[in-house]
């Protein structure tokens, strides 16, 4: 199970990413003629995937040192800086980007901002899945060449 949680983990941080700021929120904005209403709704549920995306990347954190051991798993090698950065860019919208576009401050620049962050944490979530559930391309190999 230990070795599966990584996996678990990441898919659960990219497909939440995916389907709230890809489905969920743009239905919201279809669905509700009033904008102020939709941008509500849609502030409530960017603010749950942001704690989502902060609980995923903090137990992916957790669970990459070996057990009983100084070294990190072999996953993490390669994918911890894209969970750390993802982490971050969750933390600055949430706290820093999000209040402004709520509280209508420079709607514009702040909108752009909070997209252009959380494409970033897309990205950064698809390269975490992406690192974790790549096969050892040198066990591969052996099995092909028998």
């Amino acid at each position: 199970m230990h070795a599966r949680m990584p996996i678990f983990l990441a898919a659960l941080w990219w497909s939440s990413l995916s389907v709230i700021g890809f489905v969920a929120v743009p239905l919201v904005f279809m669905r509700i003629p009033q904008r102020m209403l939709a941008g509500y709704m849609a502030a409530g549920l960017f603010e749950a995937q942001a704690y989502i995306s902060i609980a995923c990347c903090a137990l992916l954190l957790v669970i990459s040192r070996k057990k009983h051991s100084q070294s990190i798993e072999t996953w993490a090698q390669s994918a911890l800086v894209f969970v750390i950065l993802g982490m971050l860019l969750a933390l600055v919208l949430q706290f820093g980007v999000a209040p402004r576009v709520i509280a209508y401050h420079g709607i514009r620049l702040w909108h752009n901002l909070a997209t252009g962050l959380y494409i970033g944490q897309w990205l950064c979530a698809f390269a975490v899945l992406w690192m974790v559930t790549r096969r050892d391309e040198s066990s591969d190999h052996a099995v092909t060449d028998r």
